[in-house]
């Protein structure tokens, strides 16, 4: 916008002045949309970092405005991401651990073989072997006889006979010994039996009905009939005295799936001098 010259030659400055003022407000007036759009543009263009020089030509040029330097515009800064330095070298915080579940400790008498207290072992404490030897002795002090008789009968060695019974039946503890009477682990495999001959208990992870009988003797005569199947016959060539080669035998027999079976028979016969009970 361009204001009009005003001769200004032998006047008073304070005259000047106002006509000049009064000029510029009546051109304004008649300009307000351009000076209007002029403001407008000025504020967009400090905005976008665009420099202005405004020029007021000494006289009669007031308010005579240039853009007289237009900077050019900055290139658009990259957009870069946050700062990930730290989050590289930091390695990420560890997941918490699970919470370790407390072990599931089977009890003590499951209807397991060769539990704890039936292992023959050297390295005990004292008063630990103590008791478990004399669990040992009382149980073979009570069936013996049942086994010597079962020997004369069957022709099985009466140790052996002791030594299984110690080692299925947990001492006589075991719930299947406790409950069914049955010292010897023997399961039934009848499709159709009456009431109270047989019942469920786990054995080598499989669930297996297991025989009910009505006295400790019952299931010794049981012992001595299923031993009398074919796969055992070659045992009763050994005679009544080599207790180590029937151990081996019922083991090669398939008669439990232990692999130590016929070590811990052989050892238990040892231990307690089982074998004494042999002729």
């Amino acid at each position: 916008m361009n204001l009009p010259m005003i001769p200004f030659k032998n006047r008073p400055v304070e005259e000047l002045l106002r006509e000049l003022r009064q000029k510029a407000q009546q051109k304004i007036s008649q300009n307000w949309p351009k000076v209007a759009l002029l403001g407008f543009a000025a504020i967009v263009v400090s905005q976008r970092d665009i420099s202005i020089d405004v020029n007021l030509n000494t006289g009669t040029a007031f308010l005579q405005e240039a853009i007289s330097t237009v900077a050019p515009a900055e290139a658009e800064v990259e957009a870069k991401p946050m700062n990930t330095s730290l989050l590289l070298n930091t390695p990420a915080p560890a997941p918490p651990k699970p919470r370790k579940q407390p072990a599931k400790h089977k009890p003590a008498d499951d209807n397991l073989a060769n539990t704890f207290s039936n292992m023959n072992f050297n390295a005990a404490d004292g008063s630990e072997r103590a008791l478990k030897r004399q669990k040992q002795l009382a149980y073979v002090e009570r069936f013996h006889k049942v086994a010597q008789t079962e020997m004369l009968k069957f022709g099985i060695p009466a140790s052996i006979t002791l030594a299984q019974g110690l080692l299925e039946s947990n001492v006589g503890e075991s719930k299947l010994a406790s409950n069914n009477n049955n010292h010897f682990g023997i399961k039934c495999f009848s499709r159709r039996c009456p009431k109270g001959h047989c019942s469920n208990y786990t054995d080598d992870s499989h669930k297996d009905f297991f025989r009910k009988y009505q006295s400790p003797w019952e299931s010794y005569r049981a012992h001595s009939i299923l031993l009398q199947k074919d796969r055992y016959k070659p045992l009763y060539e050994l005679g009544r005295k080599d207790y180590r080669n029937w151990a081996h035998g019922l083991k090669k027999a398939g008669y439990a799936t232990d692999a130590q079976y016929a070590e811990k028979l052989i050892a238990t016969i040892q231990d307690l001098g089982l074998n004494q009970y042999d002729f």
